[in-house]
């Protein structure tokens, strides 16, 4: 698996390097990187803090089939889980914030 940060959509808040465990996100100028993305543990620390969904973590073929992506993003009291696959199709799924 991999991150994958869409920095159109990247409003540069720096939230995803600061909660990183592994410390591998910065920012160059107006962009955020992974500097070591083998290194990524996927723990998905990023993409569930993302306030504009900026960041998406590939799935194994295992889970959605090659090239399905997971995204997050808070609402309210819940955080919504977005799940795209390959053939386009999305499910989302909601699960309350303690």
């Amino acid at each position: 698996m991999s991150v994958h940060i869409n920095n159109k959509s990247c409003n540069l808040c720096g939230i995803c390097i600061d909660i990183c465990p592994g410390n591998l996100l910065l920012q160059k100028e107006d962009e955020v990187l992974i500097r070591a993305p083998e290194e990524c543990w996927d723990c998905a620390a990023c993409v569930k803090e993302c306030p504009t969904q900026a960041i998406e973590l590939y799935l194994p073929s295992e889970i959605g089939g090659r090239g399905a992506t997971l995204r997050a993003k808070k609402e309210g009291t819940e955080r919504i889980w977005t799940c795209k696959n390959p053939a386009g199709e999305i499910n989302e799924y909601r699960i309350k914030i303690k």
